[in-house]
């Protein structure tokens, strides 16, 4: 099997996640039971694939909402990659594939990577922290077309714990549109929409922050700050410190190999971005001939063209192994379903 190929979850493993209330689901819980779906070993320095694809029996009362916050996961990323789900009712036993495989960003591995298109997370910690040589990765939203999250360098600058949220001016004007008159301090407590933590930017005004209101994790909902699971921020505000790097990019496509294997992971370009299928096809074809330029391999342009149509986000595989290379287009890369126990 290769990594392509989502695991099932083992009879037992599928009770040990029966469904849970959301609001039960706090820091402690996040912390044991789900550290392996934001934890990954790093791999070797020209590798980038991390984690795999995991498949998951629906339970009951599942939606898929409640299956993506239980696993780390944000709104469009489970969505997307289970175009056939009912996302209010998925039904028992209708098998949830969990994209939690990964493309590492671009860049240094060290501090806060974010990718706004993936609306993902990454943190590389330093030696210091003691956390060993691995990734960690948490959804996020970001903000909508009107209020963009800014991309770049930038450091956190500040750490709140219990934060008062002062809404400006523009967003107070906002909301006053609809009717609804915001306080000039909203003070701490389960009405403040900046949750529990904050970690203040280097861009004027731009957060990495909590929610009181988690369903929008994983989508294009924020004024433009950084928004995570209130379990995810609890955990990464502990690890983070003042003056840590943080770098926002803005890639749709990213590719990375895994032994002599290539993967390519294609995103929605953001909305404001206009980016044609042509162009996103030939940012694909300009990032897969990088990789390969000093790597020679043969490559499944049909599968590239299909993932850059489909943009689902999920990591596939393609590359041609040599034994396998006279096989059809079509079957390379594809994820293999495993049988529940």
């Amino acid at each position: 099997m290769t990594s392509s190929s989502p695991v099932q979850f083992p009879g037992r493993l599928a009770r040990r996640f029966r469904p849970l209330v959301l609001g039960a689901l706090g820091a402690g819980f996040a912390s044991t039971a789900l550290a392996e779906y934001r934890s990954y070993p790093l791999p070797a320095p020209r590798d980038a694939v991390v984690g795999q694809l995991l498949q998951y029996p629906a339970q009951q009362e599942d939606t898929l909402l409640d299956i993506a916050r239980r696993f780390s996961l944000g709104h469009d990323e489970i969505i997307q990659a289970n175009p056939q789900v009912d996302k209010w009712l998925p039904g028992k036993g209708t098998p949830v594939l969990l994209p939690t495989q990964f493309i590492l960003p671009r860049g240094a591995r060290q501090g806060i990577i974010l990718n706004a298109p993936e609306m993902r997370l990454y943190y590389f910690p330093p030696a210091g922290k003691g956390l060993g040589q691995q990734v960690i990765t948490y959804p996020v939203s970001i903000g909508r077309m009107d209020w963009n999250t800014p991309i770049g360098m930038t450091r956190v600058v500040r750490k709140d714990k219990d934060p008062a949220w002062y809404p400006p001016a523009s967003i107070k004007k906002e909301h006053a549109e609809r009717g609804d008159i915001l306080p000039d301090i909203v003070p701490a407590g389960p009405d403040n929409p900046l949750g529990q933590h904050a970690m203040r930017l280097g861009f004027s005004g731009y957060l990495i922050h909590g929610t009181n209101n988690p369903w929008g994790i994983g989508m294009r909902v924020t004024h433009g700050c950084v928004r995570m699971y209130p379990e995810d921020v609890s955990q990464l505000f502990g690890w983070v410190d003042v003056g840590t790097p943080v770098e926002i990019l803005n890639d749709p496509i990213k590719v990375g190999w895994q032994g002599d294997a290539l993967f390519l992971e294609v995103h929605e370009p953001l909305e404001e971005n206009n980016a044609s299928p042509d162009r996103l096809y030939e940012l694909a074809m300009q990032a897969v001939l990088a990789a390969v330029a000093d790597r020679p391999v043969r490559i499944s342009w049909g599968r590239v063209r299909e993932m850059v149509a489909q943009q689902d986000g999920v990591p596939r595989m393609i590359s041609i192994p040599a034994p396998a290379a006279a096989l059809s287009a079509q079957t390379q890369g594809q994820p293999e379903g495993v049988k529940p126990n």
